[in-house]
């Protein structure tokens, strides 16, 4: 017998039911790719566009790992099982958009097996921490009474901590899920979820917008896997808080280096 982590999704998002505070501008979708030059006299209308569309987001889809969060929490689990350094490398690939997602997934997974003591193990003695600002901005977008999701290529038992913290609930996180057989070993991940597939992250920002009829969803992350959500993710705002990597920097037509500079552009 095989357990899933966390196999039910109830409910809808916070105040799903609401009628959204905020409306969409009259400025064209899928602002975030394709970055266009400045103009002569310094401005970046591609990047003035994906402002705009940041202040009218209805709702927004946060990546975790090294976004929300500073590190690549299979890194640390890797870390904490003893397995750091060979998936580090198969990490740096994956993000680099060498290697097709899940692939890299069951290649990393498959080199620490992690069992079901010791992910519980790792949670509890290797406590998460936040990103500088996020948990400001994620207070302020709820009292924007924007949408605000956890959209991770990562695991639900390490993300949960972080939901809570944010006051995101657990039917707004969409992550993968570990698998164990009943004495508790690893039993492999659920490959039915979306977010263990390249392009999952689209499949997702496309179910959100056709089931809440979100007008204006912004993503944001540091990686290949959340840029390529944008379209269906009406922007894509580049996060080099935590580590930059250089092919989301090129095609990003915004690109931050830390969580106040959307605090501050939507004041």
């Amino acid at each position: 017998m095989v357990h899933v982590e966390g196999a039910t999704r109830k409910g809808a998002p916070r105040d799903a039911t609401k009628t959204p505070v905020v409306s969409k501008p009259n400025v064209p979708t899928g602002a975030g790719a394709n970055p266009a030059k400045p103009t002569k006299g310094g401005s970046n209308p591609a990047r003035e566009e994906t402002k705009l569309m940041w202040r009218h987001a209805d709702a927004v889809c946060f990546d975790v790992d090294s976004t929300v969060c500073p590190t690549e929490a299979i890194d640390e689990l890797a870390t904490f099982c003893g397995k750091k350094e060979q998936v580090q490398r198969v990490t740096i690939e994956a993000m680099g958009g060498k290697m097709e997602f899940r692939d890299a997934l069951k290649l990393r997974l498959d080199i620490i097996r992690p069992s079901r003591e010791a992910v519980a193990r790792f949670v509890k003695d290797r406590p998460h921490s936040l990103t500088p600002g996020i948990r400001e901005l994620v207070s302020k977008l709820h009292k924007r009474g924007v949408q605000v999701y956890l959209v991770s290529g990562g695991f639900q038992s390490l993300i949960a901590p972080v939901a809570q913290e944010l006051d995101v609930p657990m039917e707004n996180v969409f992550a993968n899920r570990l698998k164990f057989y009943f004495d508790g070993t690893y039993a492999g991940f659920d490959e039915e979820q979306p977010t263990s597939a390249s392009g999952g992250k689209g499949l997702v920002v496309g179910r959100l917008k056709e089931k809440y009829n979100y007008s204006c969803l912004v993503m944001i992350g540091d990686g290949a896997t959340d840029m390529e959500a944008c379209p269906p993710a009406d922007a894509f705002i580049g996060f080099g808080g935590c580590v930059v990597r250089e092919q989301v920097k090129a095609g990003s037509k915004w690109f931050v280096y830390g969580f106040q500079e959307l605090i501050e552009a939507l004041n």
